[in-house]
């Protein structure tokens, strides 16, 4: 990808994360084009990446819209989620290296520093790539594209339903699940991965998050202002 697209890419899904534009806000290619200073073929491509990933939702002959989860389809989904990652983490249960459990706890530093700094957009996605990062260690390319599936469709049920408060309930709950898998527990180490996505479930609460942005270009226009003056 571009780098033009792929800082696009960064500011619309920081700013999807953070639930700043509403469900079911349709984007516009035109006015993004004007908004980044880019054609709309950039535009084009960034919107479907973020199809891709689940953050968006592209309608065929109707356009782009913001993706407008509910929760019954997160029961599903995190149901279909314990089944996967429980056996996965079972699996993996003393079987990682030690510079595979140096990168999960690298990563969960990570997470810590997010929660820090009170970046909502940042430990969403984090927390995310915990789970592709735990799922790429089992070598199966079917397990992680389950994954990668699975997750990108929990992004924005996170980003809409779950308190921001809770983001350091998901930090030490994956503290807890490196800490099994470390001492080589598997039954630990499914328990702790159970557990987990049946917490981030039940705190998923109906539109518990502060109101989104009324006018979106107005917000990506503010959020693509800020990241080119960090850039700068």
């Amino acid at each position: 990808m571009h780098p033009q697209e792929q800082a696009i890419h960064a500011t619309l899904a920081q700013t999807l994360l953070a639930g700043r534009l509403a469900p079911g806000t349709q984007l516009i290619e035109t006015r993004l084009a004007q908004i980044f200073g880019v054609s709309r073929e950039r535009v084009r491509k960034v919107l479907h990446r973020l199809g891709h990933e689940r953050l968006l939702d592209l309608v065929p002959n109707r356009g782009c819209f913001v993706s407008n989860p509910t929760l019954v389809q997160a029961r599903e989904i995190y149901e279909a989620r314990r089944i996967v990652e429980g056996g996965l983490a079972g699996r993996l249960a003393g079987r990682l290296s030690a510079a595979q459990l140096a990168a999960l706890q690298a990563h969960g530093a990570l997470e810590h520093a997010a929660l820090h700094a009170q970046d909502r957009a940042r430990s969403i996605q984090l927390s995310g790539e915990f789970h592709l990062l735990l799922a790429s260690f089992a070598d199966s390319p079917f397990v992680l594209r389950a994954l990668q599936e699975l997750v990108s469709r929990t992004a924005m049920l996170v980003a809409f339903f779950e308190p921001a408060a809770s983001s350091s309930c998901a930090c030490e709950e994956h503290d807890d699940i490196v800490q099994a898998l470390a001492a080589g527990d598997a039954a630990r180490a499914m328990k702790a991965m159970h557990v987990h996505l049946s917490l981030i479930e039940t705190r998923l609460q109906p539109r518990a998050q502060a109101a989104p942005a009324a006018d979106a270009d107005a917000e990506i226009a503010r959020a693509w202002q800020t990241a080119q003056q960090v850039a700068a």
